[in-house]
């Protein structure tokens, strides 16, 4: 798994906790439904730090709690955590 892979599964992880669509996402973290779109459909291979902010403080978390999650443990070597 690549870092755009973990941070994709993990933002379907937490917005299926809260039984939240992505565009609900949209409208609490203020991030463009477009944007999220292109993240979560792999057309944006680079996303940012403050764009994944932003998603957690839509989602009520710190950005450490973003990335407790096993799958950003076991990325692939040569992958850059963003």
């Amino acid at each position: 798994m690549n870092t755009h892979e973990a941070i994709v599964k993990r933002i379907y992880e937490l917005c299926d906790e809260r039984n939240w669509s992505p565009n609900h996402l949209s409208y609490e973290s203020g991030v463009s439904q477009s944007t999220i779109k292109s993240i979560l459909l792999d057309e944006s291979h680079n996303t940012g730090v403050v764009t994944i902010k932003r998603l957690c403080e839509g989602f009520n978390i710190t950005l450490a709690e973003f990335f407790v999650s096993p799958d950003f443990e076991v990325l692939d070597d040569e992958e850059e955590l963003l």
